[in-house]
């Protein structure tokens, strides 16, 4: 099972930072048609939707900043871990970064209420790192997966018991990077039928399999951040706090940040809260 790093917050959008880059416009929403195979008209909707989502490159920074220097390059670069791939310019120097490819898969289907709902795990408490904490299903990609969405699917049958066959896989988003510079990229999944689930954790890997509601990490509810430093750079991070039945839960760093990013995708507009962006920088070599 892989856990995402949990110490560091993904980049915010805010027109104050070279790091920090304004969500792309819109999609607009079209038509559904009956190829989603399944599921409720607003799902299919919402599948059509999020195919049409392309994240942005891996490096998104001007020409201007293209055409620096390498030693230039070098004092502004950032190692970028924990955030977006697409604001930590890892190709200008792919000889320096060269990380391990995972994924995760943010699986959304609609509740009973009618809302967007994702499905998490807890981690085993038995484990001798991370354990108990929240994370989304998934791990490290192997030599027979074709693709980050098999990954994503394969990780999430182990550990969860979820058929791929029950995931209908529409987009990823960016990459993030881990502690560790672990490429990890987030694959969006819309589960047709709910009821076709039945939940079997791995007792090894995960001890509670459970699901929230995906507009949360939009909402400045129940939400609470940490000012920390870094390297001389201070960022946010952020905490979401939920409950549901008699059980509570914590579900923060990497994990909340690539939720807010799905979230932001999926609803189409920012979230209510603003997030510190920091400006990290590796040493000259």
């Amino acid at each position: 099972m892989f856990l995402l790093y949990r110490r560091l917050p993904s980049f915010a959008r805010t027109t104050t930072t070279l790091l920090c880059k304004s969500m792309e416009p819109a999609i607009t929403t079209t038509t559904a048609t009956s190829s989603f195979g399944g599921g409720s008209s607003r799902l299919a909707a919402l599948a059509q939707q999020l195919r049409q989502y392309k994240p942005p490159p891996s490096s998104s920074f001007d020409d201007a900043e293209e055409t620096q220097t390498d030693q230039e390059t070098a004092g502004k670069v950032v190692s970028q871990v924990g955030f977006q791939e697409s604001i930590a310019p890892v190709s200008k120097d792919p000889e320096r970064f060269k990380p391990k490819r995972a994924a995760v898969l943010i699986c959304i289907f609609e509740g009973d209420d009618g809302d967007l709902r994702v499905i998490l795990t807890k981690r085993s408490s038995k484990l001798s790192t991370h354990s108990g904490e929240v994370s989304l299903p998934g791990g490290k990609a192997e030599e027979d997966d074709k693709d980050d969405g098999m990954t994503a699917t394969r990780e999430a049958e182990e550990e969860i018991g979820l058929d791929p066959s029950l995931v209908d896989v529409v987009t990823s988003l960016e990459p993030f990077l881990s502690k560790h510079l672990l490429r990890v990229i987030p694959v969006i999944g819309i589960l047709r039928d709910k009821t076709k689930f039945n939940p079997t954790p791995n007792p090894g890997e995960v001890e509670d399999v459970f699901d929230a509601p995906l507009e949360m990490f939009l909402k400045d509810e129940n939400r609470r951040s940490e000012e920390r430093e870094w390297m001389g750079e201070k960022y946010l991070i952020h905490y979401f706090d939920y409950r549901t039945g008699d059980k509570d839960y914590m579900i923060w760093g990497l994990t909340a940040g690539i939720l807010i990013r799905a979230a932001s995708v999926t609803y189409e507009r920012p979230p209510a809260f603003i997030e510190q962006c920091p400006k990290f920088k590796y040493p000259k070599m």
